[in-house]
């Protein structure tokens, strides 16, 4: 990066001048606010950016607006945007590029999908004691059914913009766990886990997936690069794969009843969800666009 050349001034004029500037705001009885810039115009999306790691060379910005994504027979569709977001730097070997987490950690939103017609949505399961199964069906009664999908990342992701260009190979690498909610599931029921993620590998080409999952086809998506290639903007695209697999669920039903049934509510949602489910019966459908920018280019628009 090119810096402005500046005139010397000695270190203890500096602090002199410093301490003239920090005692006379306080005497107007204000304290100057810290102004972070922000980048504008064709790059404003990339406001998470990591500009702040020198090692940082690209920006990523990218959305999920439809799809979906299923365990075994359970589908749930993508109704709500998904936003993943973060920066390129390079490797060690400086070969490539590894994807670098947002600035502000919210590398992939949690957006909490709809799970079509809930979880244990008709009646208890006959395995539950009689007074879980009071407290189920008293949910079932009240019609609290519905349930929400939302995918959480455990790990950092990896992104190849070269296979999403050219529909070979990994385009993103996602380690996820899903987390299951509804007011009998609690807030602690995952499907996945930092130990065992429900990892992802997505491609814009052609899946290989063990049967009996078929291979699907995904599409690079529609390309425009911009601003002397300084922003490259892929429209339409879609990322896919059906050959990963799913563990058992976690931690579902923890409140209830201070969790002393959280193993026979866990063993309820993988009957209801067919869990574990091996590699060939669960799909990851994810379209949308992506925007990639030049670090450099996101820095000058800054303001």
């Amino acid at each position: 990066m090119t810096r402005m050349g500046m005139p010397h001034v000695g270190r203890g004029a500096k602090a002199f001048l410093l301490a003239v500037t920090v005692v006379s705001l306080f005497a107007l009885g204000f304290a100057s606010p810290t102004l972070a810039k922000k980048p504008t115009g064709e790059y404003a999306n990339f406001g998470d950016c990591p500009l702040s790691n020198p090692e940082t060379v690209g920006c990523v910005y990218a959305q999920t607006t439809g799809g979906e994504f299923k365990i075994s027979s359970t589908a749930v569709p993508i109704t709500k945007t998904i936003t993943l977001q973060g920066g390129l730097a390079l490797n060690a070997e400086h070969t490539g590029t590894v994807f670098t987490p947002a600035a502000d950690g919210n590398t992939l939103s949690k957006t909490p999908q709809t799970v079509p017609g809930g979880l244990l949505k008709i009646l208890a399961p006959e395995f539950f004691p009689e007074p879980l199964k009071k407290i189920f069906n008293e949910f079932i009664n009240k019609g609290i059914t519905g349930a929400t999908a939302t995918t959480e990342l455990v790990a950092t992701p990896s992104l190849s913009i070269d296979a999403a260009i050219e529909g070979k190979g990994i385009a993103l690498s996602l380690p996820v766990r899903v987390h299951l909610e509804n007011s009998f599931l609690g807030s602690g029921c995952y499907i996945g886990s930092k130990a065992h993620p429900v990892t992802v590998e997505l491609t814009t080409g052609t899946t290989s997936p063990p049967l009996p999952n078929l291979p699907i086809t995904g599409s690079p998506g529609e390309l425009e690069i911009k601003n002397e290639g300084n922003l490259i903007i892929d429209k339409k695209n879609s990322l896919v794969n059906n050959s990963f697999s799913a563990p058992e669920a976690e931690g579902c039903g923890s409140q209830i009843l201070f969790g002393l049934f959280t193993g026979l509510i866990d063993d309820a949602v993988d009957s209801e969800l067919s869990l574990p489910s091996a590699a060939g019966h669960n799909t990851a459908i994810l379209n949308g666009n992506e925007e990639v920018a030049v670090a450099e280019a996101v820095r000058a628009s800054e303001k």
